[in-house]
């Protein structure tokens, strides 16, 4: 790389490390270039990036956010994975390392808060974002059915007890 190119990787990763939900840091060695490729493809198509970093520049580039203190995780074959969405990168780094014992999750981070491994899968663990908006509304919703529910009750009740007389009459 060049000096420039460097520079350049350095203020994009900066500016990842400052913008995004979550990172997640990992150990990618002995992976195929198919089996990255479908990490890449997982990540994409869930709303997030894979990025391999070089450990120096990733180190240059933490320097000033609030996840400094993740510095520590960069040594060896290192990879990034990351989304706005704290969970997506998370979830799909932890469903990967499942599947494939070549990627190793080595931690990340969630804003300020540095994870290890572990943080990093209960994160995972958690519903997304798009799901808790789903579970909310669907809450907000049940007390809204339940209402019409019981006000129409009445009203149905009183239609069974007229359809019952009607039928009586009918029978007479």
């Amino acid at each position: 790389m060049e000096r420039a190119e460097k520079r350049e990787f350095v203020t994009q990763l900066n500016s990842v490390f400052k913008q995004s939900g979550s990172v997640v840091v990992a150990h990618y060695t002995g992976l195929t270039v198919a089996e990255m490729g479908d990490f890449r493809t997982q990540m994409r198509n869930a709303g997030g990036t894979v990025k391999v970093a070089k450990n120096r520049l990733a180190k240059i580039a933490l320097q000033g956010t609030e996840a400094e203190g993740m510095s520590d995780l960069f040594t060896g074959q290192t990879l990034i994975a990351y989304a706005e969405d704290p969970v997506t990168a998370p979830k799909v780094a932890s469903a990967f390392a499942k599947g494939n014992d070549k990627l190793v999750v080595l931690g990340g981070s969630l804003g300020a808060t540095v994870l290890d491994a572990n943080g990093v899968k209960a994160l995972a663990e958690l519903p997304s974002l798009d799901e808790l908006r789903a579970k909310l509304v669907g809450m907000i919703q049940t007390p809204a059915s339940r209402i019409a529910q019981v006000t129409s009750a009445p009203a149905a009740q009183l239609a069974r007890v007229f359809g019952a007389y009607a039928r009586k009459d009918e029978a007479a």
